[in-house]
């Protein structure tokens, strides 16, 4: 990407808003362009002036978050919406995942991990915050599961299996690659190759088809 990744922050609270203004302000190749107090203006704003990530806050007037990048993933493909969340985890966010969000995170996050957020969004990739991903994974073992995995599954090796069960409960390349004795490098290929075979975006689409596919966190699941 060339020049400063163009930011987008819809957030119904002022100094929230201007907080992140000001810690983005210092960062050399993040710019923000745009500031929404709404769902709808930040909806608006999105159109105006086509930003590479928009930090999506949930609870908002007039629109909420949730309705809103379900608008911008469809208005504005260009744009990647990362949804803010606070610690107790709003309902929303599952929804908002689904509705094309590539990620979320905490507004309590430390500076340096909203600005690799922002960068890692704008490069196209996902993100789910650390400290709740065990959050959602446990909301997705509270909801049914089909009675069969897709046939689509079926395109993947075991060994890719293996790392999308992992990516399931959250692990990062570091820790799958530990877990199956396999360097870091070899599970990046394997993440690349799940998310080709199951036309998925991201590695957080891939979270969400896991759990909506029954290979939720637990004993090793086995193909019939």
């Amino acid at each position: 990407m060339s020049g400063p990744v163009r930011v987008l922050v819809a957030d119904d609270q002022e100094l929230v808003r201007a907080g992140f203004r000001l810690l983005l302000e210092q960062v050399d190749d993040i710019e923000v362009v745009a500031e929404a107090a709404d769902g709808m203006e930040a909806v608006r704003e999105v159109r105006r002036t086509a930003p590479d990530v928009a930090l999506m806050d949930i609870r908002m007037p007039r629109l909420d978050g949730l309705s809103a990048t379900r608008k911008v993933v469809a208005d504005a493909p260009g744009t990647r919406v990362v949804v803010l969340t606070t610690f107790d985890l709003d309902d929303y966010v599952y929804e908002a995942l689904r509705a094309g969000a590539c990620g979320f995170l905490l507004k309590s996050s430390p500076p340096e991990r909203l600005v690799s957020a922002i960068r890692t969004a704008a490069a196209g990739g996902g993100l789910l915050d650390p400290a709740v991903t065990m959050r959602v994974i446990e909301e997705f073992g509270r909801q049914p599961r089909p009675a069969r995995p897709g046939p689509e599954l079926a395109r993947l090796t075991d060994r890719e299996l293996d790392v999308l069960q992992r990516l399931a409960r959250g692990l990062s390349n570091a820790e799958i690659a530990a877990e199956l004795v396999i360097a870091e490098a070899t599970v990046k290929t394997h993440v690349a190759r799940i998310l080709a075979k199951l036309d998925l975006r991201d590695r957080v689409q891939a979270v969400v088809y896991a759990h909506e596919h029954g290979l939720a966190p637990g004993p090793r699941n086995t193909r019939a």
